[in-house]
């Protein structure tokens, strides 16, 4: 990188280097409709490091409409975890000091944020949730069954993965409250 490369643009390049190989190592077992959720393959001839099979389990997959921009201003942190709200269960207000990508796993989410235009947004097992940094927002289990949700966190290094002091974040809008 040259020298007039700002922090921010170093850290969007790490974001993206770090994303893309979370993706690529997604990407090297067959698609899902072929295969059991875990595979076991034989490493190339030509590896030297290991002749172990390699295995891999994918957790996930989710589809977006829209277009992914994932910018924070680093270095950053990559948080992966699954997330369970039993029914009746919500995460309370908060907002993020980075962007998060999660995929519903199972059950019905209801999120509620200014970023819908009716305040509110309800997701089913296989929909992609991306969620920007500072605005207030909230998620709920408002169904029967659980809801699980494979998050991939990507936040300011150490800045909590969700704030909760809501002074922190940007003014609360009233469609989610």
């Amino acid at each position: 990188m040259s020298s007039s490369t700002t922090p921010a643009t170093r850290a969007s390049a790490v974001a993206a280097v770090v994303l893309g190989a979370i993706v690529a190592l997604a990407g090297c077992a067959a698609s899902p409709a072929s295969t059991p959720a875990a595979t076991t393959a034989s490493p190339p001839s030509t590896a030297t490091a290991t002749e172990s099979p390699v295995t891999v389990e994918e957790l996930g997959a989710g589809d977006s409409e829209d277009a992914i921009d994932v910018e924070v201003d680093g270095p950053v942190t990559v948080t992966y975890r699954r997330i369970t709200l039993e029914p009746g269960a919500g995460t309370g207000l908060h907002c993020h000091y980075g962007q998060l990508i999660a995929v519903v796993e199972s059950g019905e989410f209801t999120h509620h944020a200014p970023v819908y235009p009716d305040g509110v947004h309800v997701y089913e097992a296989g929909d992609t949730i991306v969620e920007g940094a500072s605005y207030v927002h909230k998620g709920m289990n408002l169904s029967d069954d659980e809801v699980v949700l494979l998050v991939t966190y990507v936040t300011a290094e150490g800045k909590p993965l969700a704030e909760t002091d809501l002074a922190n974040c940007d003014p609360i809008d009233p469609v989610i409250e």
